[in-house]
């Protein structure tokens, strides 16, 4: 207990944690300070022109649906009748996510339910940037100043040390997580409130978004988790920010080229970003050009999805893998 309680005290201490949360409140209060000043409560005049508005776009898509339906029964002339395909489910107003509504067409009005999801990734984003760099700040700093082998004085159990740092990183960050999203979600929904609109928070809205936050939290944990793991291996902060970035550039970047130059099938199963997608989003919908390409008529879709539980697997071994390098590198080499 004393090890750890001596690990918090050094994580707060540190200026570069210091700095990071001023970072991450200035961020979200301009964020939140940007969009009040941006929106305003709606009059009844604006509501029941954005209402007649969407009404009206509801007819064109239920019209537009309907000529479909004729065509393909032949019920249209032959040059209007070309215009649609024969399967008509994109045209199907009941087939969309959603149907145009009122707040679609009210112009600087804040809409909580409908920018919630952006609002939401941006927040995990800079969580995930915030864990990453602490988590390879904090035992980098440390490797390279000495701190740790001063530290195995008082502790000489590299493990349990070890251990100690991680734990206390993981945990100081899920706490920081759950405030920030907590005064993140709460500013906005506040502006929702009194300087826009709530929106459509019924239904699955809430268990959806607080799916979303629990991914994004455990995301938050995995970046961390990598960054400590990487600037352990490479016994400096730099290693963790040198070989992120240079898997980007490299990897992401240079190999998606070469895979779409040469058509490799399902190239995009090789990228980290896919089953970060796929475990965030829960589902990561991809397209693969090379299964129509052997197809000379008829429809050919080409798409493919990933869900969250191999999303998950997949960054789980990762960040797994790295953590178990980084502990045995560090139990047996030399410190000094």
């Amino acid at each position: 207990m004393n090890l750890v309680r001596a690990e918090v005290e050094r994580l707060a201490a540190r200026r570069f944690v210091q700095l990071m949360l001023a970072l991450l409140v200035v961020a979200f209060a301009v964020t939140a300070v940007t969009t009040l000043v941006g929106s305003h409560r709606p009059s009844s005049t604006e509501v029941a022109e954005a209402q007649r508005a969407a009404a009206e776009e509801r007819q064109a898509l239920n019209a537009n649906y309907q000529r479909c339906v004729e065509a393909a029964r032949g019920s249209l002339p032959p040059e209007e009748a070309e215009s649609f395909p024969d399967d008509c489910s994109a045209f199907d107003p009941a087939q969309r996510d959603r149907l145009p509504v009122a707040a679609d067409h009210l112009q600087g009005v804040f809409n909580f339910a409908d920018q919630a999801r952006p609002l939401l990734y941006f927040l995990i984003l800079f969580l995930v940037l915030f864990g990453f760099l602490v988590g390879a700040s904090y035992i980098g700093a440390d490797l390279s100043t000495g701190g740790v082998v001063n530290l195995l004085i008082w502790r000489p159990r590299r493990i349990a040390v070890l251990g100690a740092k991680l734990g206390t990183l993981l945990g100081a960050l899920t706490v920081v997580s759950v405030l920030a999203s907590a005064a993140y979600l709460g500013a906005f929904w506040l502006v929702g409130q009194t300087a826009g609109l709530p929106g459509a928070t019924g239904g699955d809205f809430w268990p959806w978004l607080g799916l979303t936050w629990a991914r994004g939290v455990v995301l938050v944990l995995f970046a961390a988790a990598a960054g400590f793991a990487i600037a352990t291996l490479g016994r400096r902060t730099a290693a963790a920010l040198g070989a992120v970035t240079a898997y980007a550039v490299v990897w992401e970047l240079g190999l998606r080229v070469v895979m779409e130059v040469v058509n490799i099938p399902r190239g995009e199963d090789w990228m980290v970003s896919t089953y970060l997608d796929a475990w965030l989003t829960g589902e990561a919908r991809l397209a693969d050009p090379t299964v129509c390409q052997d197809l000379s008529s008829g429809y050919c879709d080409g798409t493919y999805q990933l869900g969250w539980g191999l999303g998950l697997a997949v960054l789980l071994t990762l960040t797994g893998g790295l953590t178990l390098a980084a502990f045995a590198a560090f139990r047996r080499r030399d410190l000094i």
